[in-house]
């Protein structure tokens, strides 16, 4: 069964992912950079106003701009690197993958290094009185 975007002679593509004939006009091309343009600034507008209203809930500030910044990692992602869930983006997804647990281990190590910095050391009062 075809679909109706195939019946017109378009293939039926997600955001950002290129056809399998290579075929894609600019017009097409810069369409969607612009959808992800305005997608982003769009983001980005919406971040900066959660942050600077009252309107919204306090406590659910922070969530929000998490939220916001995982959405706009990914229409950068889609849009501007093409990196899309296709067959032949298998290698993209996976160093992708492998950057983000990079990062993941980076962050978190610091953060438990940075916890448990003070684990090891002399308390102040032991230096003052060995100085003394």
């Amino acid at each position: 069964m075809t679909s109706e975007y195939e019946r017109g002679g378009h293939a039926d593509l997600a955001p950002g992912e290129e056809s399998q004939d290579g075929e894609v006009s600019l017009l097409q091309r810069i369409a969607g950079y612009l959808t992800g343009l305005g997608l982003a600034i769009l983001l980005t507008a919406t971040s900066f106003f959660i942050a600077g209203t009252d309107l919204v809930w306090q406590p659910s500030i922070p969530v929000a701009l998490v939220v916001l910044a995982i959405a706009q990692m990914g229409v950068h992602l889609v849009f501007f690197l093409h990196i899309t869930t296709g067959p032949d983006n298998t290698n993209n997804v996976l160093a992708l993958a492998f950057g983000v647990l990079i990062v993941v281990l980076v962050i978190g190590g610091s953060l438990w290094i940075m916890a448990h910095l003070n684990h090891n050391t002399m308390p102040m009062d032991q230096i003052i009185h060995m100085q003394g």
